[in-house]
């Protein structure tokens, strides 16, 4: 897809690019450039957040910032132009940027004609083509006088009255307190949604933020005082008598309750699970096992200067394991395809770990795992999740996963039911590895003991097949030296 357009020969846009495999939206998570600044070609402008990982987008080209067409926290579909960019600053005065344009009011004649297509605004995705057509607002107020109608407006939605009301002759009819000049009040969805539920006319709200943005706390300033207000409406009838302040307090439920837009990683692990679940008849499998000896193993490799550099620890071993144990049970390795009504084979191993981040779990995967020698795996592993950490993983990193591996045992958990990544027939369950009471050579002793899982697909793996291969995962941890016998 090109992301670019040349408006002009002095300005260039440039377009939110699909930066996954067809995405079809990003969030703006951050601007790294403001109107102004000078951008050079390869300069990251902005980080966005796909439903995979955050991706940061350099700009392809040289010049001055004209216009950032969208706020922190929008959410922009892909083909939008994000940023407008001056590559021949100096050569005369720039034309005003969209956003601003969008908000100031412009009297036109009923038989202009409209213009096709979206005009950019400064939140959201621009207004749609309507067939309706509006007559212009008749008079404009003046700033000041505005500003302190809006003032005593707010003032008197929060219980404070106004201290210098404005003269009513001056407030322009059908202008409410928080609508800009345009008529409409500025606000991010999520804003919006928090007004409805509340039932708050965002034009009775006077906007505190940037450029006349309605935040959320200019809405919770409005909602207080309506919630304060009604027990008292209510309860005056009853007990006319009773003073208002022997009325209990009421308790907003924007107070008790907190409501977050679904977007970004959540939205796409929501879709992927809801998908699996409903879509693979998953069958789990359980087994206790005595990885005494694995541990013992894991404490001699990190001696071992072979392994110097790298991370060592248990889940290098599992995961080396599990790849042995799927090439003595190839058919494991495999997914479906309903549209063709075919078992797709796979001879290769693209190893999945889910790793847990501050944007929520995601599953990169280590690409021909199979091919990798111990200290490769290692160092693979570590990569992977250095980059998970630091919210870097990129989207071709999660593609493409054809078994996973998911460690619950870090958060002191003994197993679960993992669900499937989408388009893979396997997922092993790790639990947490605790001294335990165990019968060894024909006594109790201490040993160290962990919970094994496998979901797997029922539809291309039977129960005798996903039993083998918990099975060989099982009997390596037990007897390490498996991993050179059947390797």
């Amino acid at each position: 897809m090109t992301t670019m357009t040349e408006t002009s020969a002095r300005f260039r846009e440039f377009k939110m690019p699909d930066v996954g495999e067809g995405l079809t939206e990003a969030e703006i998570l951050k601007w790294f450039v403001q109107p102004g600044d000078t951008v050079t070609d390869g300069q990251v402008v902005c980080e966005v957040e796909t439903a995979k990982a955050a991706v940061e987008l350099p700009i392809p080209f040289d010049g001055v910032v004209h216009e950032l067409r969208f706020p922190e926290g929008t959410t922009v579909d892909v083909g939008q132009v994000i940023i407008a960019i001056d590559v021949a600053p100096g050569s005369g005065d720039a034309p005003a940027p969209a956003a601003a344009l969008a908000q100031e009011p412009v009297e036109a004649p009923e038989a202009e004609a409209e213009p096709k297509g979206r005009t950019p605004v400064l939140v959201g995705y621009g207004v749609a083509e309507s067939s309706t057509k509006r007559r212009p607002r008749k008079g404009t107020a003046a700033a000041p006088e505005a500003a302190a109608v809006a003032a005593a407006v707010q003032a008197e939605l929060n219980g404070h009255g106004a201290s210098a009301p404005a003269p009513a002759a001056t407030a322009p009819a059908g202008a409410p307190a928080g609508a800009p000049a345009g008529g409409r009040p500025l606000a991010k969805p999520p804003v919006r949604k928090l007004a409805k539920d509340l039932g708050i006319d965002l034009a009775t709200v006077v906007p505190t933020g940037k450029d006349g943005i309605i935040t959320r706390e200019d809405v919770h300033a409005a909602a207080a005082p309506a919630a304060a207000e009604a027990p008292a409406a209510v309860a005056s009838p009853v007990a006319p008598e009773a003073p208002a302040a022997a009325l209990p307090a009421a308790v907003s439920d924007s107070a008790r309750e907190t409501r977050i837009p679904v977007k970004g990683v959540r939205k796409a692990i929501a879709q992927a699970m809801v998908g699996s679940a409903f879509t693979a008849p998953h069958v789990t499998e359980f087994v206790t096992v005595d990885v005494t000896r694995t541990m013992k193993l894991v404490a001699e490799l990190k001696e071992d200067k072979d392994m110097a550099g790298v991370r060592v620890n248990p889940l290098l071993v599992i995961a080396k394991a599990l790849l042995v144990a799927i090439k003595r049970n190839p058919e494991v390795n495999a997914a479906w395809d309903e549209a063709n009504q075919e078992i797709v084979q796979k001879h290769y191993v693209n190893l999945g770990i889910a790793a847990a981040t501050p944007r929520g779990l995601i599953v990169p995967n280590i690409k021909d795992a199979h091919d990798k020698t111990l200290p490769q795996l290692a160092e693979a592993l570590g990569d992977l999740v250095t980059t998970a950490r630091d919210g870097k993983t990129s989207p071709a990193a999660m593609a493409g996963g054809t078994v996973t591996i998911t460690n619950v045992g870090v958060f002191g958990v003994d197993t679960g039911t993992p669900i499937l990544n989408p388009g893979e027939s396997a997922i092993l369950a790790v639990g947490a590895i605790k001294l335990q009471p165990w019968v060894h050579k024909g006594k109790v002793k201490p040993r160290q003991v962990t919970t094994l899982a496998l979901s797997f697909d029922h539809r291309l793996v039977d129960g005798e097949l996903g039993s083998k291969v918990l099975a060989d995962v099982a009997a390596i941890l037990e007897q390490p030296k498996r991993l050179i016998t059947w390797a």
